[in-house]
C-alpha cells in the first residue's frame, strides 16, 4: 500500500473527537498548534486550547497542574523537545504523581525529521520515556493507528506517550484497525524459522523483507509491538518459543528501545538469538526518509539478511 496516512492528522482528528464526548479534554500548546494542523482546535474549542508559546518545562508544569485539577490535557510537540528539554517535568511532575497526562511526540526517528535535519530527528525518545514508572508508551504505524491508540488510551490512569511523526507516513492498516494496548500482533506468519519485531514507520519494509525471506525458502513471522510499555512479554515469549531467534527493527536507537526491550525478554525467560536493526549508538543526518532508513542499516536488505544471520545463530 503506498497511500499516506498522516500521523499528525490522526492526532487531530482524535483529538477532536475526544473533545466533542468528553468535557475535560484540553490542548496545551508551545507553539506547537501548526505542527498538528491544529486550526480546527481554535475554530470548535478556542477555550480548550492553552498556548504558552516555545516554553515545553512550563507547559508540562501547567499540564500537570490541569491534570490535577481534573481535566486531561494533551500536550503535543516535537518528540525531544517534551522528552529531553522537559524530561525532568515529565519524570517529577507528572510521572511521579501518576497523572493523566497524554504526551504526544512528533517528528518520531529519522523518518520524522527529513524537513529539519538531526536536531528535529528524535531517536532517542521511546528510551527515555521508557525509563520512567507509571508510563504507558505507545509506537502506533500510521495516522489512523495513531488515531484508534488515541481512543484506546482515552481511559488509562497515568500518563501516556504517543509517538507520531512527520505526517508523511504510508499506510499500514486498512482504515479501522482497532488498537488494542499491551499486546503484541502478529502481521504475518508464514512459518517458525525467525520473528521479525517492529513498530511504527518501518513496517512495510519489514512485511517487504518477508516476502524476500519466502521466496528465498526462509519463513517468517511479522510481529508488530506498538505498545513498549506494558510490553507483551507473554506473546513475546509465546513467538520466541516457536522460532528461536529473531531481528528487532526500529526507527530508534538500539539502546532502550524495542531491540533492548525483547533482549530483556530473551535474558529473563525466553533464550534467543537477536540480531538489533535501528540506529547503532550514532545520530543521524538530513535527508529523504527512506534514503535515511536505507543509510543506517534498516533498508529491506538489512533486514533480509539480519534475517538470515539470526537463523544460522538460533538457538534450538
Amino acid at each position: 500500500m503506498s497511500d499516506t496516512s498522516s500521523t499528525r492528522i490522526g492526532f487531530r482528528d482524535a483529538w477532536l473527537t475526544l473533545a466533542k464526548e468528553r468535557e475535560n479534554v484540553v490542548f496545551v500548546s508551545t507553539d506547537s498548534l501548526l505542527v498538528v494542523r491544529g486550526e480546527p482546535f481554535l475554530q470548535e474549542f478556542p477555550e480548550r486550547i492553552v498556548e504558552l508559546g516555545i516554553s515545553e518545562q512550563n507547559g508540562v508544569g501547567v499540564a500537570s497542574g490541569l491534570a490535577s485539577s481534573g481535566l486531561v490535557p494533551y500536550i503535543c510537540t516535537y518528540a525531544g523537545f517534551m522528552t529531553m528539554r522537559a524530561c525532568e517535568q515529565m519524570r517529577t511532575f507528572v510521572s511521579y504523581p501518576n497523572l493523566k497526562v497524554r504526551f504526544v511526540g512528533a517528528n518520531g526517528g529519522l523518518h520524522g525529521g527529513n524537513r529539519e535535519g538531526v536536531s528535529h530527528q528524535f531517536t532517542e525518545d521511546v528510551g527515555i520515556v521508557r525509563g520512567m514508572p507509571n508510563f504507558t508508551v505507545l509506537c502506533p504505524a500510521d495516522g489512523d493507528q495513531v488515531y484508534e491508540a488515541m481512543l484506546a488510551s482515552a481511559d488509562i490512569d497515568g500518563p501516556v506517550y504517543i509517538r507520531i511523526g512527520s505526517g508523511r507516513e504510508e499506510r499500514v492498516f486498512p482504515k479501522g484497525t482497532s488498537f488494542e494496548i499491551g499486546k503484541i500482533r502478529t502481521m504475518v506468519d508464514e512459518g517458525d524459522d525467525v520473528a521479525l519485531f517492529a513498530h511504527g514507520f518501518v513496517l512495510n519494509r519489514v512485511l517487504e523483507a518477508a516476502k524476500r525471506l519466502k521466496e528465498e525458502g526462509i519463513t517468517a513471522k511479522v510481529v508488530e509491538v506498538a505498545t513498549i510499555k506494558p510490553l507483551d512479554s507473554e506473546g513475546i515469549v509465546h513467538v520466541l518459543q516457536k522460532t528461536g531467534c529473531a531481528v528487532t527493527i526500529e526507527d530508534h536507537t538500539i539502546i532502550n528501545g524495542l531491540g533492548s526491550a525483547i533482549a530483556e525478554v530473551i535474558a529473563e525467560k525466553q533464550p534467543a538469538h537477536l540480531v538489533r536493526l535501528g540506529l547503532q549508538d550514532v545520530y543521524g543526518e538530513s535527508g529523504h526518509p527512506e534514503e535515511l532508513l536505507d543509510a543506517y542499516g534498516m533498508s529491506v536488505t538489512d533486514i533480509v539478511n539480519a534475517a538470515k544471520r539470526a537463523v544460522e545463530n538460533k538457538i534450538r
